[in-house]
Parts: structure tokens; sequence; C-alpha cells
């Protein structure tokens, strides 16, 4: 039919629901694409126990020195760092080498990761598996009273 020089045109439903879905499905990849690697990578540093992304950044303050009891520590985000001995503090990834989980306590002299009961010792060192690789050591300086990334 042609009124005032519009014709009209006839589509069904299906067509109409067929357009709007692959609408959608573009718009639903796009928002899940993050434009880089990142996602891929962020696996397989899990997986093979690499964390560099979880490593404070050089320069950046972790704990004061009175954060970190002997014999104990503290975790900082996805960073541990312990006081093994009095004035000997050592930093290490908070992610656990077995399957890539974050270690959530530090107590009875081991550093604890919750998934599968891994444990590590103040030095980072696997005390009970499954994990089979010590903890990713931080290099960190002690600066007045702060522990700081190197």
């Amino acid at each position: 039919m042609d009124i005032n020089g519009i014709t009209d045109i006839q589509v069904s439903r299906k067509t109409v629901l067929a357009g709007a879905g692959v609408g959608v499905a573009a718009a639903a990849l796009a928002a899940c694409s993050s434009g880089s690697d990142s996602s891929s990578s962020e696996s397989s540093s899990e997986s093979s126990g690499s964390s560099s992304e979880s490593s404070a950044a050089a320069g950046e303050a972790l704990a004061t020195t009175g954060d970190v009891p002997v014999g104990s520590g503290v975790i900082v985000g996805k960073t541990v760092v312990t006081q093994p001995t009095a004035g000997e503090y050592k930093a290490f990834s908070a992610v656990c080498t077995h399957q890539g989980c974050l270690v959530n306590k530090v107590a009875d002299g081991t550093i604890d990761c919750p998934c599968h009961g891994s444990k590590f010792s103040l030095d980072g060192q696997v005390v009970n598996g499954p994990a089979k690789k010590p903890l990713e050591p931080v290099n960190v300086t002690v600066q007045g009273e702060s522990i700081v990334a190197s």
C-alpha cells in the first residue's frame, strides 16, 4: 500500500526478532571483549604460578614494620609480608602456586591457602601440598618504618 509516497512494507515478527537477536548478540560480544588478551594471560599466569600482576609495584609501601608481627605476617592485597625473625622482612605473591587461589591467612607460622589446603612457611617454601612450588618472592626493603616493594 502506498500512502503519501510511503510504501507499506510488511515485515514478519520472526524477521524483527531475528534482527534484534543479532544486535543483542553483537552488543554482548563487544561488552565481554576487553580489546586485549589480558584474560588469557591472567589465566595462564595463575596456572603457571607466575604472578607478575599480583606483585606489588616497585616503590609501593606495603605495610609498616609495626604491622608485621615477629614469627607471622600480613596479607596486603595480593602480597604477603612476613617477619620470620626479628628485623627480617620478606614478601611473596599471595597467589598460591597450586591453582592460583589467593592465600587468606597467616597463622601458626604458615601462610595458608583456603582452596586445597596448601601451606607455606614464612619463607614462602611449601610446608604442606598440594602446591609443589614455593610462593613467588617479592623484593622489599625497609625505609624507616615502611616496608616497600623494590
